[in-house]
């Protein structure tokens, strides 16, 4: 259940073909651009009868009286501390910078006008990644957010999107509901953007359909990498194991330690967890997919991790901050003993929505950037023209494009 594992070996088991899953979702998006909501309406029937796919406001309210006052104020809590988070993160509107005497240049931030977010809904309620997905979105001040969540929704799911202001809540889940905001249907119209976690066919959908509707990034089921030395304490480390374990049976971890008996000790503390663990079997599934490596010293646990990249990183060592300094590659990074990845995932205001399998090698995590779009600006006095414009001439001249040149001359002319 816990054992040693080669960094290639695990990568290798970690990339699960896209291509396997591809007939199936390319199916679903045929339909239901075909189709549009009686295929949202049949794909549902496994779970259960739609009346409506969009959800009501009487739903929206009657889902707070199936939901606890505490869970409620905690949700509220969470998304105050998210949003303080990601306020820090909005770009400015415009800024212009004086380059040199007649050349003023800058950038025009602008946010998109509509957006969808995925919540999955499978084996849990997820209210936390409505909140992820959905604060950053309000931040860059995109003026409609819709969201997608398999049927029927949970009540829970529903009190945390209504929290985060969405504007339009659908039931549906899968790669049809990747289809349906990006394609449109007769309930859904189409969005510029769909952001938010899913499983493989959901993964495969949004990028599929990137030609219709631009995406976040490739997120598929979680995972951690820790890194860790003799200073670790094993049953904290064991504890980051289960956490990450419990959410999906193709979930994976691994450990990196520049010490050779703390697997063991790990080891000892996973087997007593798992006895009571109340997610038992998908954890011993998980558990399946996780191991630990031992190398030589921290420089080699860097290197490791880098080419793991792993979704979370858990750096749990005696000098942490030189190993933050020296990593590359992870979606979001928790130093020391108490910065548990469960905070991270609800309440200390970061965002939980991060590239797995690898892709954090060349994505960022989810943030309120990822809603905006931006525009050069370019302010060119006659001053500044003179100080370019035998540059411009020149090179225009020289790639054959003399109307280039033509429409600086005319300018120096005047």
């Amino acid at each position: 259940m816990w054992k040693a594992v080669k960094i290639d070996a695990w990568l290798a088991a970690r990339k699960t073909s896209l291509e396997d899953a591809r007939g199936t979702v390319t199916e679903i998006i045929g339909r239901v651009q075909k189709e549009g909501d009686a295929a949202l309406r049949d794909l549902a029937k496994k779970y259960c009868e739609l009346d409506a796919i969009a959800v009501s406001e009487e739903e929206r309210e009657a889902a707070y009286e199936q939901v606890d006052a505490q869970v409620t104020e905690a949700l509220i809590e969470a998304h105050a501390r998210i949003e303080r988070f990601h306020e820090l993160q909005k770009p400015r509107d415009l800024w212009l910078e004086e380059m040199e005497p007649g050349i003023v240049l800058g950038v025009k931030t602008t946010p998109l006008n509509r957006v969808g977010i995925y919540v999955p809904g499978g084996r849990a309620a997820y209210p936390s990644s409505a909140l992820m997905c959905a604060v950053p979105a309000w931040v860059a001040g995109v003026q409609e957010v819709c969201a997608c969540s398999p049927p029927p929704i949970k009540p829970l799911t529903l009190v945390a999107l209504d929290i985060a202001g969405v504007t339009e809540i659908y039931q549906a889940g899968g790669a049809q509901a990747i289809a349906a905001m990006a394609l449109g249907t007769e309930s859904i119209r189409p969005v510029q953007k769909i952001v938010g976690p899913g499983n493989i066919y959901v993964t495969l959908a949004k990028m599929m359909l990137r030609e219709h509707a631009e995406i976040d990034f490739p997120a598929g089921p979680s995972e951690i990498g820790i890194i860790a030395d003799s200073t670790a304490d094993p049953r904290i480390v064991a504890a980051d194991v289960l956490a990450q374990a419990e959410h999906d049976p193709n979930a994976a971890c691994i450990l990196i330690t520049t010490d050779s008996a703390l697997p063991e000790k790990v080891g000892m503390e996973i087997r007593k967890m798992v006895a009571s663990a109340q997610r038992k079997e998908i954890i011993v599934e998980a558990l399946k997919n996780s191991g630990y490596t031992i190398v030589d010293d921290i420089d080699a646990a860097c290197a490791a991790s880098d080419v793991v990249a792993p979704e979370h990183l858990s750096i749990q060592v005696a000098d942490p901050l030189t190993v933050v300094t020296r990593v590359k590659n992870a979606g979001a990074i928790f130093v020391g003993r108490y910065s548990a990845v469960a905070c991270g995932d609800y309440a200390v205001g970061t965002n939980h929505c991060l590239p797995t399998a690898g892709y954090s090698k060349m994505y960022s995590g989810l943030d309120v950037n990822h809603f905006c779009k931006t525009a050069s600006v370019e302010m060119i006095s006659r001053e500044g023209l003179e100080a370019i414009g035998d540059i411009v001439e020149t090179i225009a001249t020289a790639e054959g494009l003399h109307a280039h040149a033509e429409s600086v001359r005319v300018r120096r002319e005047r």
